[in-house]
């Protein structure tokens, strides 16, 4: 994995609070920033995943083959499983 350096500028109080967090997950600072920005570039590349795959979808054939299904488990009744555990 190639590495590259960046003088990131921070708010002082953000710095300290990122510190003070990776200090209690046992981590460096470097470590945390990492972590923390591949976790905001997942989350936005998954919002963008959901918004292009709403696109394409097509919400009437969907509901038709939802509707169409049979149900795979039996409705369960919760009168019935009260009255055998004895509550």
């Amino acid at each position: 994995m190639s590495q590259t350096n960046y003088a990131l500028r921070l708010q002082a109080s953000l710095k300290a609070e990122a510190e003070r967090i990776a200090k209690a997950e046992g981590t460096t600072l470097n470590q945390f920033i990492n972590v923390a920005v591949a976790e905001k570039i997942s989350a936005l590349r998954t919002a963008d995943y959901f918004r292009d795959r709403a696109a394409r979808g097509d919400e009437l054939p969907a509901k038709k083959s939802l509707s169409s299904r049979t149900r795979l488990f039996p409705k369960r009744s919760f009168a019935r499983k009260s009255q055998q555990s004895g509550t």
